[in-house]
């Protein structure tokens, strides 16, 4: 038969109805996810790229949000000593338990003064606190890395700012670790135990492998060899000591005249100073010469102590002459004082220094400073 003379098949058309949607998709609506199709969207050309940007712009917002917090957690502060409270008065210290104690010497500035820096050979006048500070491990609490207590206060034991020798003080740490430093400053100081008390420690209860942490006030910086400073001032008075400069942390020579001592207190400014005026209250540190009027004898002397001295002005805490003559005096002079017995000590004198109840004092007296509070 030929191939134009069979019967004609008649094609069987499924009914969608009867079909399963696996098996049937109407066209251009994807039947899932992977099909290659994509689903007709309502949205214009450029209401597409606006939603597309503003995707973007979320990843990237959530990705620096992401990079933010572990950037701060990187870089976030760890534990400090942190101390609190003014200059000159008792400081409120807080040690961590999660800081180790520094394998090193650190020395911070905690409040910046502007006086004179310190150098090796300098005398500072402090006040200071100190604590111990050692290593500790628990078991129960794999945070704690140290412990450590208070040792001691010059403020709790109401004493005056302490004089110290820079390179002399006893703690080779706390010399260090205050080089550099101005007047004025508090300075936090941790001394590693290398550095620290040595074999003294024991009897301040640390132990060799303790650190130590000072606080200190630096209320006055004395320079090695200091004298006046100032514009010298003529003095020709033939009833009065004659005083000759020496050279700068030396002894004046002073030649009393053969004369009857004056029956007044004299005051004579030899070097006017250009620091600040002392005044009522204020506590100076300076360095003085004593010597008897009769005889000439020094019985008194900082120059030869080889560290100078502090003494508070204007409060009945010295001889009268002292606070009389000092009063007003501005730091960096050189002062001549004649104090007749009633500015000295009086008709009972001082007998462990050979002086007697009517006996008249000379003092020179160079003012090298003022105490900061």
């Amino acid at each position: 038969m030929a191939e134009d003379d069979k019967p004609a098949v008649k094609a069987k058309i499924p009914n969608a109805k009867n079909i399963r949607s696996p098996e049937f998709t109407p066209h251009g609506i994807s039947a899932g996810r992977g099909s290659g199709l994509n689903r007709p969207s309502a949205l214009t050309a450029a209401q597409a790229r606006k939603r597309r940007i503003a995707t973007i712009a979320g990843i990237v917002v959530a990705v620096l949000a992401i990079a933010g917090g572990v950037t701060y957690y990187v870089t976030r502060p760890g534990p400090k000593i942190e101390v609190s409270g003014k200059f000159g008065s008792e400081s409120k210290v807080k040690i961590p338990t999660k800081l180790a104690p520094s394998k090193g010497l650190k020395s911070r500035t905690l409040i910046k003064g502007s006086g004179p820096a310190i150098a090796d050979g300098d005398t500072m006048f402090v006040q200071y606190s100190f604590y111990q500070w050692a290593k500790q491990t628990d078991a129960d609490d794999s945070r704690k890395k140290s412990t450590s207590k208070k040792i001691g206060s010059s403020y709790e034991q109401g004493q005056q700012a302490q004089a110290l020798t820079v390179g002399k003080s006893g703690v080779k740490g706390l010399d260090k670790g205050l080089l550099g430093k101005t007047a004025g400053s508090r300075v936090l100081v941790e001394v590693p135990p290398s550095m620290g008390f040595g074999d003294q420690g024991s009897q301040l209860g640390l132990g060799k492998n303790d650190s130590v942490v000072f606080v200190v006030d630096v209320q006055a910086v004395v320079k090695k060899n200091a004298g006046p400073q100032g514009a010298p001032q003529k003095l020709d008075d033939k009833k009065l000591p004659k005083v000759e400069d020496q050279g700068a942390g030396k002894a004046p020579k002073v030649t009393v005249p053969k004369t009857d001592a004056p029956s007044k207190l004299q005051v004579k400014t030899l070097v006017q100073g250009t620091g600040p005026a002392l005044a009522k209250g204020d506590d100076a540190v300076v360095n003085y010469q004593g010597q008897i009027w009769k005889d000439g004898k020094v019985f008194d002397s900082s120059f030869k102590n080889g560290q100078p001295a502090m003494f508070p002005i204007g409060v009945g805490k010295t001889v009268p002459g002292f606070d009389k003559g000092l009063t007003g005096a501005k730091v960096g002079s050189r002062v001549l004082l004649v104090l007749p017995p009633a500015e000295g000590y009086g008709k009972t004198g001082n007998a462990q220094a050979g002086i007697k109840g009517t006996d008249t004092l000379v003092f020179v007296v160079d003012i090298l400073a003022k105490v900061q509070k």
